[in-house]
Parts: C-alpha cells; sequence; structure tokens
C-alpha cells in the first residue's frame, strides 16, 4: 500500500472509530511498518494544521485520535444543542489530582490525603469517566484501587500521564505511610490482647 492510501486509511480508520488507535493496530490493520504509520499520520497533522482543518489528530496513550479542533467547540455545541458542561468542583478536581499522580490509589488514600470523606468527588470521576477501578489492593478488606482512564487523557491534552507537570507529594505519602505503620501495630495489640483472654 503507498503512503497516500496509507495516510487516507488511516484517516478514514480514525475518523469513523472516534476512538485512541494504538499505532501498533494500524500497522497490523494496514500490514505496514509502525515507522511508516507514524510518518502518514505526521504528513495528516501538517496538513490539518496548516489548513486549519475543522478536525485534528492527537497523540493518545501510544496511539492517535481525530477529535475537532478547539476553536470550533462553541459551534459545536450550538448545532448539537449540547449543554454547557458543567465544571468539576474543586472536591473533584483534588481528587482528580491525587489519583492521577498517586495511582493506582484507593478511596482511603485519597481520603486521607484530602482529609475529608471523598465519596461524593469519586463517584463524580467515575461518572465523568476521569477514573475508573484499576484492581484491588492486597490488603486487608480488599479496597479497590483507582487510576485514570483515556478520556482523562483526551480531557487534557495529554499523550500519557508522564506528561503530567511534577508535583511533589512525598511529604503527604511519607505521612500516609507511616500511618499505615501505626495502624498495623494497633491491629497487632489489638488481636493480641483479644487471643490473651
Amino acid at each position: 500500500m503507498d503512503e497516500i492510501n496509507i495516510q487516507y486509511a488511516i484517516e478514514s480508520i480514525l475518523f469513523a472509530v472516534g476512538e485512541p488507535v494504538k499505532a501498533s493496530k494500524l500497522a497490523a490493520v494496514l500490514d505496514a511498518g509502525i515507522e511508516e504509520v507514524k510518518e502518514a499520520v505526521k504528513v495528516l497533522k501538517y496538513n490539518y494544521d496548516t489548513q486549519q482543518r475543522g478536525v485534528m489528530i492527537i497523540d493518545i496513550d501510544e496511539g492517535y485520535q481525530m477529535c475537532s479542533r478547539p476553536i470550533y467547540h462553541a459551534y459545536i455545541q450550538e448545532i448539537i444543542g449540547e449543554q454547557r458542561r458543567q465544571a468539576l468542583s474543586n472536591a473533584a478536581m483534588e481528587a482528580l489530582t491525587i489519583v492521577a499522580y498517586k495511582q493506582p490509589v484507593t478511596r482511603g488514600q485519597i481520603e486521607f490525603i484530602r482529609g475529608v470523606n471523598s465519596d461524593g468527588a469519586i463517584n463524580r470521576l467515575l461518572d465523568k469517566d476521569l477514573i475508573e477501578e484499576v484492581g484491588r489492593l492486597d490488603a486487608p478488606g480488599k479496597p479497590i484501587l483507582y487510576g485514570t482512564t483515556i478520556n482523562f487523557l483526551r480531557c487534557f491534552g495529554l499523550n500519557t500521564t508522564k506528561d503530567l507537570p511534577d508535583i511533589d507529594f512525598s511529604e503527604l505519602i511519607n505521612e500516609y505511610e507511616q500511618l499505615e505503620i501505626n495502624t498495623d501495630e494497633i491491629d497487632k495489640k489489638t488481636y493480641n490482647n483479644d487471643n490473651s483472654e
């Protein structure tokens, strides 16, 4: 398949799928090398950008997604009749920041760092598809672990979470780890007292 056809095929796939597609998947489907796919996408992006087309291609999660150019967002909203999306509350933003930087993270860890109950904030982030369950912690009660989603990357214009700006959480994390150690010691003492009776 020549380069022009690869470009058009990639364009068609990204338009039809509407979700991120990994470069490796495009290469496999198009029977092309990954470098060939990357070069074709690079040309498409250049054409869209230099012509200020209504759509653009963004890098996301080791792949690509076609989306509308942000400057045309207001017109799209008006045509399709979407209501303006509500901004996240401060509580939800705090919880999201903690998940983004500390993931995978439990509800208890989020609440310790924030210092308040975070059920509402976590539920809102789950509803908005900004975080998701990514497993369970190997600890008593098997608490759910949360991590960010592909939608989170898309909303914040990130390719991976490694693109997040640096923030120093070490002091809070050290406090949390110390709290976990103290809690374990209290649990052991309680267990020993119960068994000695």
